[in-house]
């Protein structure tokens, strides 16, 4: 299914109104493409069998049925080795005053497996390999997501520097403008409701030449078709009461990758950043007992 749903992500702002209403139907239902015929989805999405038939080559498919070939192979694959997430669903509980504890920390643990069984090391990679190269960092993240950014941002720009905070309308993005002849990378954090400011600055950073590193919920997130590279994030709902941990832990792979990968440079900025935050701060303390890293 990976494979269908970048296609969609890279050729969504060329499909038509109709076609984009098929393609919800293959990334959330891709079951029903599985089974039915291309006249029954047409029927089922109140459009046609040709509208159907012109996704697939839309796509970068022969015909509809290669296209539901490659989607039966991805179910297949899938059920034959059913994740955690599954699994802990199928053994639910209600939640109750003595057991709501003990499901909340299940649930994280099994949308954290889940992350892991889907990990995409090629594509952190690249996501990793871009932050390293980036002359400069814009972290968004609006509305709830500002918390996550921020933590991102400060650790970003401690490891690393040159890492600006977006933070909406009492801000100012004239930085690209001013300069735009070094690399620049967005990493852009949003899930619904999606933040028009948050889309704005994706789009306009796009156009001016900036990478894009969007993290949400899928590849038809209003940020991802702008996206270089999309990491995917599959948390309980609502991500915002429940989601929380396994966005920071994604992150953090974020933030280990680079301390793994640049490592020479990230001691040197981390030696820097002590010695002058012993400077400007007191602590209370042996120095070694409150070690950044």
């Amino acid at each position: 299914m990976e494979q269908v749903k970048e296609r969609i992500r890279k050729q969504f702002g060329n499909l038509t109104a109709s076609q984009k209403i098929i393609s919800k139907i293959a990334v959330d239902k891709p079951s029903l493409i599985a089974i039915h015929t291309a006249k029954k989805i047409g029927e089922l999405t109140n459009t046609s069998e040709a509208t159907v038939i012109r996704f697939c080559h839309s796509l970068g498919y022969s015909g509809y049925s290669e296209l539901q070939d490659e989607i039966k192979k991805s179910l297949l694959m899938m059920d034959q080795r059913k994740g955690p997430i599954q699994k802990y669903r199928a053994t639910e509980d209600a939640v109750t005053r003595d057991s709501y504890a003990h499901q909340v920390i299940e649930t994280d643990i099994a949308f954290l497996q889940h992350g892991l069984q889907q990990f995409d090391y090629e594509l952190y990679q690249q996501a990793i390999d871009s932050i390293i190269r980036a002359n400069r960092i814009v972290v968004v993240g609006l509305r709830w997501c500002h918390i996550p950014a921020k933590w991102l941002f400060s650790t970003l720009n401690a490891i690393k520097g040159n890492t600006h905070l977006y933070t909406g309308a009492v801000d100012n993005a004239d930085y690209f403008l001013t300069e735009r002849d070094q690399e620049w990378l967005v990493i852009a954090i949003s899930f619904p409701r999606h933040p028009a400011e948050t889309i704005g600055l994706v789009q306009s950073a796009k156009s001016l030449g900036a990478k894009v590193l969007a993290i949400t919920e899928g590849e038809l997130s209003p940020i991802s078709q702008a996206a270089d590279y999309l990491l995917k994030v599959t948390t309980p709902q609502p991500v915002a009461t429940s989601g929380m941990p396994t966005l920071f832990s994604l992150l953090n792979v974020l933030i280990k990758g680079v301390m793994v990968h640049d490592a020479a440079n990230v001691q040197k900025r981390l030696q820097h950043y002590d010695e002058i935050s012993s400077k400007l701060y007191s602590f209370v303390g042996e120095e070694d007992d409150f070690p950044f890293y």
